[in-house]
This record gives structure tokens, C-alpha cells and sequence, in this order.
């Protein structure tokens, strides 16, 4: 009798597979994933709402995390570049006296006396350097001399008539101002023109700004 099955040289039997069993496998298992309880295929439902309302929680807090971040290092960086300001507003006073010595001083009173004008040059000399190691530190005189009103960085202690000037315009610099990094640290006070009294009525500047 022949025996169709395919033999090992060695003498062990090899196992046949059948497709057709394999598909059945396959298709039952198909069968059973649909007949899942109702209450299973809810419990997947809501775990997968779950892992997607964690997933976006997760990316909120990263996000706040990084603002977080972002705010703590602006904070450092403003700490550090205005840190000096309480001593820098404490040493001004010492920049308008040494140009208020200078102001006294008149030009007819320089020529006339030759050690009065050595000494104007020392102070000149002096209010220069002490400038330029304030600009080192980033700070700034505010010089507003003919200059537009602003009042971020100027404060009006009175107005004047003056009929060759726009309303509005400085004319006098009663002290001068100063900024650090670019903010104000000391507004300028200065005299603002109200223009001509009959050509420019009714244009004031608010002097308390």
C-alpha cells in the first residue's frame, strides 16, 4: 500500500497545515470580536476618551510649564538690568548740580577771569566722564530742548506764552531726564510754549502728567 505522507529523511513525520482550517480560525475569531458584550466595547470607549483627555492635559501643562519658564527668565533678565536703578536715581542729583555750576557760569565772566574759566573746564571735563560712566550702565539724560511734549518722558511745571513756538513745545528744561535700558527713570521737568494767546487758545498741556 502507498503512503502518500511526506517523510523526513531522519524518519519524523511532517505536520500538514490546512488553509482552509487556518481561515476558519481567522473568521471565528472575527465572530467573537462581534459578539463582545455591549458593556465591553462601552469600557473601551471610554478608556480611549480617557488616554485622549490625558494626552491633552499633558500638552497643557507643558505648555504652561514653558510660559512659566519664558516669564521666570524675563524676570531675571529685567532684575538684572534694573537692579541698579534705586542708586542710579540716588546719583543724578550729583549730574544736575555739576550742570548747574556750569549754568552759573556766564561766558563774558569765563573770558574775563582765566582761573573761573579753568575751573569751568575741570567741571565740563567732570559732567562728561560722569555721563559716560552712566551711558556704560545704559543710562540716559533726556535733553527735550525744542522737542514735542511727551508725557512719558517729560513733566510740565508751567506753561509760557510764547507766539514763535507751537503749543505744545518745550522751551525750558528745568532739570533734565533720564532713562535706563530704555525705561524712564526720571522724567524731565521743563516749561512747555502755550503758543500764541490769540492764535492758539484753547491748546493747553496738561501739566500733571
Amino acid at each position: 500500500m502507498n503512503d502518500d505522507t511526506p517523510h523526513d529523511p531522519s524518519g519524523r513525520i511532517e505536520p500538514s497545515f490546512s488553509p482552509n482550517a487556518a481561515n476558519s480560525d481567522q473568521s471565528g475569531a472575527s465572530e467573537a470580536d462581534a459578539r463582545q458584550p455591549p458593556e465591553l466595547a462601552k469600557r473601551i470607549g471610554e478608556l480611549e476618551a480617557e488616554v485622549t483627555r490625558l494626552k491633552d492635559q499633558a500638552l497643557r501643562a507643558m505648555a504652561e510649564a514653558e510660559n512659566t519658564r519664558r516669564r521666570a527668565q524675563r524676570e531675571i533678565e529685567d532684575n538684572a538690568k534694573y537692579a541698579v536703578s534705586s542708586i542710579a536715581r540716588d546719583i543724578l542729583p550729583v549730574a544736575d548740580n555739576l550742570r548747574r555750576a556750569l549754568d552759573g557760569i556766564s561766558g563774558d565772566a569765563r573770558q574775563a577771569d582765566e582761573k573761573l574759566d579753568k575751573f569751568a573746564e575741570g567741571v565740563e571735563l567732570t559732567e562728561r566722564e560722569f555721563l559716560s560712566v552712566l551711558e556704560r550702565h545704559h543710562i540716559k539724560r533726556v535733553d527735550p530742548m525744542g522737542q514735542p511734549f511727551d508725557h512719558n518722558l517729560h513733566q510740565a511745571v508751567m506753561q509760557v506764552e510764547t507766539p514763535d513756538k507751537p503749543a505744545g513745545t518745550v522751551v525750558q528744561v528745568l532739570q533734565s531726564g533720564y532713562t535706563i535700558h530704555g525705561r524712564l527713570l526720571r522724567p524731565a521737568m521743563v516749561a512747555v510754549s502755550k503758543g500764541n494767546a490769540s492764535g492758539s487758545a484753547g491748546q493747553t498741556v496738561d501739566t500733571s502728567a
